[in-house]
């Protein structure tokens, strides 16, 4: 059975029937990137204009007498919706589909058969998969590599096409029609029912799919292939983006492109020079600065060693530094009878902390000041160091590590 949606890609709306509703869950991506668990209704229609997933596209999205569909999914030869909120079973309805999901999708699927084709006809390289992104597209092809004239060619040739109005029809095929022999596909899904729908790009390309395609080439507007990557299996991925998507990447693009010129002081030509300057500079004056923080951290260092009240705990606060800069105080320093406790960072947010100094009483304390300062941190050989989130708590790790001198003393 070919769904609503798979008959007239173009339809937005849809009025139609509810078959039965029962209570569901869904795993989904919460806003903090966390799986969550939705508790609703898996809601199945007599016919549906939402499409589920499959040939690679992702489902759509829309509404159901107003209540968000918030997954589609194919079974067999039906349709779940799932909804929070329950729909009598007998109830006529009105689908609506995201229009905007819908149309990018269209146009990503069919310009994905579309560079699929030409890619075999110019070059015989063959599909192995592709990937309809939230962002860019990517197609896998059996290549180890392709060379830039190889893609400039490609680019060019689906965009002569898309500028000759081709016309995409859909077919429908049984099984045991011997046409099928003849039609490119990578196979049906297990529990495929029904008939074969068959893409055809007039003179182009035929091909087995069950996703929604556009039905003229001159929908698509443009293909931008934006180049190659690295696949799996000594594969090679070509990334594109068709439609409204190439109109969307030029004006963040353009965004990026008027930004930096505002920034940078040049024109546009110039921002690649101009950053590769200020990377430079920047490069200098870290080299510079670390050579500071290396003397400042040897003068530190002397300044403790000489100090009247130097021995039990030594103690050093700074809000800039590094763990270098700590780890050159505490070698000039050297001492493995005092406790060194340094710290940089801002001391209302996180940072780092160094323990240094008797191996057992390092062992020990190491990880006790770690929890007051709620960080992580490791350590061996007398010292023990990590990272802070609450450097606000060095006044606590400081008063443990006095106790923990004293008491020792006290034993002594």
């Amino acid at each position: 059975m070919a769904f609503w949606c798979q008959r007239d890609s173009y339809a937005r709306e849809f009025t139609t029937t509810v078959v039965s509703c029962c209570p569901a869950e869904l795993q989904t991506e919460g806003s903090n990137g966390k799986k969550e668990v939705l508790s609703g209704f898996q809601v199945v229609l007599e016919d549906t204009v939402l499409f589920p997933e499959g040939g690679g596209q992702p489902d759509d999205r829309g509404t159901i007498n107003d209540i968000s569909v918030l997954r589609v999914t194919r079974r067999g030869e039906q349709a779940d919706h799932f909804t929070q909120t329950p729909l009598d079973p007998g109830s006529q309805v009105l689908v609506r589909v995201d229009w905007e999901r819908r149309f990018d999708h269209m146009q990503q699927h069919s310009g994905q058969h579309l560079i699929t084709a030409v890619a075999d006809h110019l070059f015989k390289l063959k599909t192995t998969s592709w990937e309809l992104g939230r962002f860019r597209s990517a197609i896998e092809l059996d290549t180890p590599s392709m060379t830039a004239e190889q893609v400039a060619a490609i680019e060019q040739s689906v965009n002569e096409k898309i500028r000759d109005r081709l016309p995409v029809n859909v077919r429908e095929l049984s099984l045991d029609d011997p046409e099928v022999e003849q039609v490119s596909g990578r196979g049906l899904p297990d529990d495929h029912a029904g008939p074969i729908r068959v893409v055809n790009i007039e003179g182009v390309d035929s091909n087995m799919c069950c996703g929604t395609h556009v039905s003229n080439l001159s929908d698509l507007q443009v293909i931008k292939i934006l180049g190659t990557e690295k696949g799996k299996k000594n594969r090679t991925n070509l990334i594109f983006l068709s439609g409204n998507r190439v109109l969307k990447w030029m004006e963040r693009s353009h965004g990026t492109e008027k930004a930096l010129t505002a920034l940078l002081k040049c024109g546009a030509e110039d921002h690649v020079e101009a950053v590769k300057k200020l990377q430079n500079s920047t490069k200098i004056l870290q080299k510079n600065n670390l050579n500071l923080l290396r003397d400042l951290a040897v003068h530190i260092a002397h300044s403790l060693r000489n100090s009247p009240d130097w021995g039990g705990v030594v103690i050093l606060h700074r809000k800039e530094g590094d763990s270098e800069f700590m780890n050159i105080i505490a070698n000039e320093i050297g001492s493995e009878e005092t406790l060194l406790f340094l710290t940089v960072g801002d001391e209302k947010g996180g940072g780092l902390f160094l323990l240094a100094g008797p191996p057992a009483s390092v062992e020990t304390l190491g990880p006790r000041v770690a929890e007051v300062l709620e960080g992580k941190g490791a350590g061996k050989k007398g010292r023990f160091q990590g990272k802070a989130t609450k450097m606000s708590r060095r006044m606590e790790a400081q008063a443990l590590l006095q106790d923990y001198i004293s008491t020792q003393s006290a034993k002594e």
